[in-house]
């Protein structure tokens, strides 16, 4: 037995050795180490999910998963160099939500997002949510719509950045409430951001429950409720956004696993296939889910399916709001 497969096997036990074992595998790969390109800037909860599988992963394939994580939120820079990587494998990227989101945001690509990526598999999902100060009277996404419609255009709200799917999951809530608000896009999730969260110089906000559930388990925040279209069970007292008047609304966002176009098919399904039995492992779910990520896996069938499903609904969205990156 070599010594990626004894690794193995101490990290997931007999059981997951076998069901390796009947998969098919790569006869030579990986000969060098990995680059796992991250489309968001550090600290971010894609960028820790990203360490957490890149630090289990070097385990079982005995070779180093190099993390790479780009600077600001422009993603076209990560997806750009995955693009035009060698399609051997070596080179992989995590994301949010679907790549082809991108053609209908941004005016000029270097990449062709349909195209230029193989989907591997799932890696976790999770909702956004909506936020309060936790000074604000409007406690409730009840009382939030009422004063919206009230005060058409009164009411600001932030979110991460143009184009990012809080961005898209907040015009989606504004065209089903049927309000108007003023947004506001920072550049990621700073401390200027929060700031002017907390304090209410910005009304609400939508973004990931990894980045607001600690700020709202602190009291920091208010959380009004979660996009998803069940409660999320890392806090289920949160009401989804879809019991709180706004019925049929359901947005749940997904971090997924690429590998250039073109990369052999027997080295996709040998790494789609390290990923779903890692992805059972109990101490990488505990990980992810103290980032508020519930573990999920897929063939990559299902990812791109589930990727081309969500595109075709954004574009929409994007069309009717005229959202544009730049």
């Amino acid at each position: 037995m070599d010594l990626r497969r004894r690794r193995f096997l101490r990290l997931s036990g007999a059981a997951a050795l076998a069901s390796l074992s009947r998969s098919a595998r790569a006869q030579n790969w990986p000969t060098r180490n990995i680059r796992l390109v991250v489309g968001y800037a550090p600290d971010g909860g894609l960028d820790s999910a990203a360490h957490i599988l890149g630090n289990r992963l070097s385990e079982i394939w005995g070779q180093r998963v190099i993390i790479e994580s780009t600077s600001g939120n422009d993603v076209r820079i990560a997806f750009d160099a995955v693009a035009h990587a060698a399609p051997d494998g070596h080179t992989m990227l995590t994301a949010t939500g679907a790549p082809e989101v991108n053609r209908f945001l941004f005016s000029k690509l270097t990449f062709d997002p349909a195209v230029d990526f193989t989907p591997v598999s799932l890696i976790g999902t999770f909702p956004d949510i909506l936020v309060v100060s936790s000074s604000s009277p409007l406690d409730s996404v009840e009382k939030f719509i009422a004063f919206a419609k009230s005060r058409p255009g009164m009411l600001s709200w932030a979110s991460p950045g143009t184009g990012t799917p809080p961005h898209l999951a907040g015009e989606l809530f504004k065209l089903m409430a049927g309000i108007k608000m003023t947004h506001v896009p920072y550049d990621g999730i700073t401390e200027y951001l929060i700031s002017d969260l907390v304090a209410g110089r910005v009304d609400a906000m939508f973004d990931t429950a990894g980045s607001l559930l600690p700020l709202v388990r602190s009291h920091q925040l208010r959380g009004l409720a979660v996009t998803s279209g069940k409660r999320f069970p890392n806090q289920p007292e949160l009401p989804t956004v879809a019991e709180s008047g706004v019925p049929g609304y359901d947005v749940s966002s997904w971090y997924g696993l690429y590998l250039p176009a073109r990369t052999p098919p027997e080295v996709v399904r040998t790494i789609n296939s390290d990923i779903v039995v890692l992805l059972r492992d109990s101490a990488l779910k505990a990980q992810f889910a103290a980032l508020a990520i519930l573990v999920a896996s897929s063939r990559p069938e299902e990812l791109a399916a589930r990727n081309s499903a969500a595109a075709g609904a954004w574009k929409s969205l994007i069309e009717v709001a005229n959202i544009k990156v730049e």
